[in-house]
C-alpha cells in the first residue's frame, strides 16, 4: 500500500519548485487548509449549532448573507492573521479589504482574496458548498500596511489559487502555477491527503452547467449555444454552487456558463473572488476561461474589489466551440 501524503507534506515538498520561496507561501496554504477543516466541521453540524439561515444583511454585491457565510469569513481571517504571512484579506462578504497586523520578525509579502462560502444559498437544503481563494504577492512596500492596489491585480499575477468543496467528501484543490493537485479530508486522521495528482480536465465533455431558467434573458449567441448543447444530447447539470459545478467538470469534462443577462448586464460572479481563482485552476488543468467578449479572464484588469464578470469556463474544446457561436451570432462578431 502506498504511503499517504498529507497536504502539509506535499506543500513543504513542493516549496523547492520556487527559487524565491522562503516558506511564507507554504505557511499561508497550510493556514487555509486548517481554516477549511474548521469550516467543514461547522458545515456538517450547522443545523445542530444554530448557524443555518440568513444572517440578516446583504453583502456589497446585494446577495443575502447567510450565518455560515460570516462564520467561514471570520475563521479564514482568524487563521490568516495567526501566522503573520498575510498582510491583508479581501472577502466577497466585506465592503473593503482587511489589513492584518504585522508580527515581529515577519515581512508579510502576500494578500489573499476569498469567497468564504460559495453557493451559500444551498446551505439550508443540504447541497454542496465551497470556499474559493487566491493569493497575490504584494506590490506595495512590504514594510508598510497593504494597499488597494495589492488586490487589484490581474488574475495572471496570482501565485496560488484553490478551492475547497464541502460535499459527500471534503476536497481541497490548489495550484501554484505548476499543475493542479487535489486532497481529500480523511476524517479518521483529520488530515487532507493527496487523492488527485496532476489533474487534467478532459478536452471534451458531455456536461454543460448553466442556470437555464434565465434562458430568455441571455443574449442570442448564448441561447443558440445552449440550444446546441441540448440538440447534441449533452446533459444539463447545474447545482448553483460554482465550486461544485466546476469541480465536476474538471473531473468529468464539461463547460460552466455564467453569462451576462438582462437582470445582470455585467454578469453576477465576482472577478477577484470567484472568476480569477477558478480560471487559474482550470487553465492549469488544461482548460480555458473567457468572458462573453472572448477575453481571457486572467487578463482582465480589475478596477474595484467587487467587480463582476461573465464567465465561460471548462474543457478547452467546448470553450472554443462557444467562441464560434459568439462570432457567428453576434453582430460584427467575426471582429471580436
Amino acid at each position: 500500500m502506498d504511503r499517504i501524503t498529507t497536504l502539509d507534506e506535499f506543500i513543504i515538498d513542493k516549496q523547492k519548485d520556487f527559487s524565491f520561496a522562503t516558506g511564507e507561501l507554504s505557511g499561508l496554504l497550510r493556514d487555509i487548509g486548517v481554516a477549511a477543516k474548521i469550516v467543514n466541521r461547522e458545515v456538517n453540524r450547522a443545523g445542530l449549532v444554530n448557524i443555518l439561515g440568513l444572517e440578516g444583511g446583504k453583502n456589497k454585491t446585494g446577495d443575502d448573507v447567510q450565518k455560515l457565510d460570516m462564520f467561514a469569513n471570520d475563521k479564514l481571517i482568524d487563521y490568516l492573521k495567526n501566522s503573520g504571512e498575510c498582510s491583508g484579506i479581501a472577502s466577497e462578504e466585506l465592503e473593503s479589504f482587511v489589513k492584518l497586523p504585522t508580527k515581529e520578525g515577519k515581512e508579510a509579502k502576500y494578500v489573499v482574496v476569498v469567497d468564504p462560502l460559495d453557493g451559500s444559498s444551498n446551505i439550508d437544503v443540504n447541497v454542496s458548498v465551497g470556499t474559493i481563494f487566491g493569493i497575490y504577492r504584494r506590490i506595495s512596500d512590504h514594510g508598510k500596511e497593504c494597499e488597494l492596489k495589492d488586490f487589484l491585480q490581474e488574475g495572471n499575477k496570482l501565485v496560488a489559487a484553490g478551492f475547497v468543496l464541502y460535499g459527500t467528501s471534503t476536497i481541497l484543490m490548489y495550484t501554484t502555477g505548476n499543475g493542479v493537485n487535489g486532497f481529500t479530508l480523511d476524517p479518521s486522521l483529520g488530515e487532507f491527503c493527496l487523492s488527485h495528482q496532476n489533474i487534467k480536465i478532459p478536452d471534451e465533455g458531455k456536461y454543460y452547467s448553466v442556470n437555464q431558467g434565465y434562458y430568455l434573458q441571455f443574449d442570442l449567441e448564448m441561447r443558440r449555444y445552449i440550444d446546441h448543447c441540448s440538440d447534441t444530447k449533452r446533459s444539463l447539470r447545474y447545482i448553483g454552487s460554482m465550486v461544485s459545478d466546476i469541480h465536476r467538470n474538471i473531473i468529468k469534462g464539461g463547460i460552466f456558463l455564467y453569462p451576462n443577462s438582462r437582470k445582470n448586464p455585467l454578469g453576477k460572479l465576482r472577478l477577484l473572488y470567484e472568476c480569477n481563482p477558478m480560471a487559474l485552476i482550470v487553465e492549469q488543468a488544461g482548460g480555458k476561461a473567457i468572458n462573453t467578449n472572448l477575453e481571457r479572464i486572467l487578463d482582465i484588469n480589475p478596477t474595484s474589489l467587487h467587480q463582476k464578470s461573465p464567465i465561460i469556463i471548462g474543457s478547452k474544446s467546448m470553450v472554443d466551440e462557444f467562441e464560434t457561436f459568439v462570432r457567428k451570432y453576434t453582430p460584427n462578431g467575426e471582429n471580436i
